[in-house]
């Protein structure tokens, strides 16, 4: 018969969909153990107590707040959210920090290692540094204004790290709009939670290297005088890391004026003005841009989404004591 709904089935086609339905029930387990409430019994003051040393550091460096973000956003699109980020560099393992996209780039480690001494003291051994981290995104969110959200728990901790991996999934700043779309495809994000994740920039800052290219184009998808001003911060030679805010408006609050910047042609990176440039994108940021709760509202289910990715639990990983190294 021609259907593509054959009832013929052999001894290979039944041992397929016996392994397929054991690894999608493997996958549920996974996913049913993360849960808000995963340490109201063994460490219940966890949350409380890295809340306060995310505010204690954010407010001591409000750059921070983007930093942490950023360095959770930087652990999940690498082997997953966890903690892989964190581990320093070892005969055997190569560590991310040292990938291209993190090195003298990616900032909060000591802030993240703070924050595990803290709980390690009051719950020895019990909350993993990938929830750690992923909560004190959260945190550093509402500590400059953003959104607030339920952070799912029990992820473990990984006893690797892939440089490579991080060299290679990480977007770059000067990709297309196809490009990035297709990395958070990847992850399982689509270009709504992409655009959304993005807006993070309406916080944080950005070195020279990663813009200079655009302010220097004289391109038709840049505003002239932003350009103008964004070059005395930035020389046509050196000053590599010289800094710029990401929203020249309103840098330190977390707001929606980084979309009503791209719609003015006044996006920092390249890979901020690509999400309004003519393409599929251009009604998310036209939506950002006038609703402001939409986009909190959307970054905060983002942020969740990002956080279940390909995440450890049960017996796979382990509880790093300290977060820079296996125990």
């Amino acid at each position: 018969m021609d259907s593509i709904y054959s009832y013929t089935t052999t001894t290979t086609t039944i041992g397929i969909i016996l392994s397929a339905l054991i690894l999608l029930s493997n996958y549920t387990v996974c996913e049913a153990q993360l849960s808000p409430t995963f340490y109201d019994t063994t460490c219940p003051n966890a949350l409380a107590t890295i809340r306060t040393s995310i505010r204690q550091a954010v407010s001591r460096d409000r750059r921070m707040a983007a930093s942490l973000i950023r360095l959770h956003f930087h652990d999940c699109f690498v082997l997953g959210c966890d903690a892989s980020i964190l581990l320093d560099e070892t005969p055997t393992i190569q560590s991310e920090k040292t990938a291209f996209p993190n090195i003298n780039s990616a900032r909060g480690y000591e802030v993240v290692e703070a924050a595990k001494r803290d709980v390690e003291r009051i719950c020895p051994g019990v909350v993993s540094c990938a929830d750690v981290l992923t909560v004190a995104a959260r945190d550093a969110s509402v500590a400059v204004g953003g959104p607030s959200w339920s952070v799912k728990l029990g992820r473990r901790d990984s006893t690797t790290a892939s440089r490579s991996l991080a060299n290679s999934d990480l977007p770059s700043p000067f990709l297309g709009l196809a490009e990035l779309i297709s990395a958070f495809d990847r992850k399982r994000l689509s270009a709504r939670d992409m655009v959304a994740l993005s807006g993070s920039h309406t916080i944080g800052q950005s070195q020279c290297e990663f813009f200079r290219g655009r302010i220097y184009s004289n391109g038709t998808d840049i505003d002239a005088g932003f350009a103008s001003t964004r070059r005395r911060q930035c020389p046509s030679s050196g000053g590599n890391s010289n800094l710029a805010p990401l929203d020249l408006v309103t840098p330190n609050a977390f707001d929606n004026n980084y979309f009503r910047n791209l719609m003015q042609r006044r996006g920092l990176l390249h890979t901020d003005q690509v999400l309004f440039s003519g393409g599929s994108t251009d009604s998310i940021v036209s939506e950002y841009s006038m609703n402001p709760q939409a986009f909190l509202s959307d970054f905060a289910s983002a942020m969740v989404k990002m956080g279940d990715t390909d995440v450890l639990t049960g017996q796979n990983g382990i509880i790093r004591r300290i977060c820079s190294a296996v125990n």
